[in-house]
């Protein structure tokens, strides 16, 4: 029977945004973030056990100040180790995330998606993706996002973002590199009724067919990557359409980003903020 390797960090609250960001740009999925005293404990579950007791020395070495403990756990009990602590959250103030479990189909006014948590980012629960969903929902109020128009979702996770944008009427894809997430993306998919609305598939915005442009790109990454591939991801932006930019820490990492896209001429950004992470957004590219 397989097992994974359950890791915990806890870190002071200070360079608890700096251990998310390390822990991002090593593992693809989602993990946990629950307080801790007077910090932050995160947890997550790995099934290459040598790339984990790594990841646990780079951790050691960059953040020496951490608490880190790790123990195997049978890999089946995945589940059930998320079900103590995700309850349904609010994303700004069109969306609600729920698990499974607790989806009651209540009507609050919002639109409902379901997210079953498993290895994959995106369970509405990070500043991130919160961020990213109450940005859409307001495009949406403003008429920016409408029925019928089309999304590329770069680093899809659990493909939460590319679900709430079918439910508001577009079609598109969603790509993220890790296989693992676009599996997860995959039942998420098919349990919000939106197969015909959104497709996925393992890659990187290099596999869209040149030439394919469309009327929303969103990416919630890392801010390395966005400035890395910032050429790529605005020429798949059509004319008039809308770029949405998250994983960026807002005091640390949002000017150079916003500086690469500008020097692809967008100029500058609207950017919402929630915490220390903020969300970039240009409009109408290339009018």
């Amino acid at each position: 029977m397989s097992t994974l390797l359950k890791i915990q960090f806890t870190i002071p609250e200070e360079t608890a945004d700096e251990a998310g960001v390390f822990i991002a740009s090593k593992v693809p999925h989602g993990w946990e973030e629950t307080p801790a005293g007077d910090g932050r404990r995160f947890t997550l579950y790995l099934e290459d056990h040598p790339l984990g007791h790594e990841m646990v020395r780079e951790f050691q070495a960059r953040f020496p100040e951490a608490d880190v403990t790790w123990s195997e756990q049978e890999s089946e009990n995945w589940a059930m180790a998320w079900k103590d602590f995700f309850v349904p959250v609010n994303c700004g103030e069109s969306f609600r995330i729920y698990p499974p479990w607790l989806n009651d189909d209540e009507e609050n006014g919002t639109t409902h998606i379901v997210i079953e948590p498993k290895m994959a980012f995106g369970t509405g629960h990070h500043a991130t993706t919160s961020l990213c969903l109450a940005t859409i929902g307001r495009l949406a109020k403003a008429g920016t996002i409408a029925e019928g128009k089309t999304f590329l979702d770069l680093g899809t996770g659990s493909g939460i973002l590319g679900i709430g944008l079918s439910k508001l009427g577009l079609t598109g894809i969603g790509l993220d590199i890790d296989p693992q997430a676009v599996v997860c993306a995959v039942e998420n998919v098919a349990a919000n009724g939106v197969t015909e609305s959104m497709r996925l598939a393992v890659g990187s915005i290099d596999c869209v067919e040149p030439g394919r442009t469309f009327d929303l790109v969103v990416a919630n990454i890392l801010s390395g990557p966005l400035i890395e591939m910032a050429g790529d991801i605005v020429a798949r932006v059509r004319p008039g359409g809308t770029l949405v930019l998250s994983g960026i820490l807002a005091d640390k990492q949002s000017d150079a980003v916003a500086e690469a896209y500008g020097r692809r001429g967008l100029g500058e950004p609207e950017r919402f903020v929630e915490g220390e992470w903020i969300c970039l957004v240009w409009q109408n590219l290339g009018s």
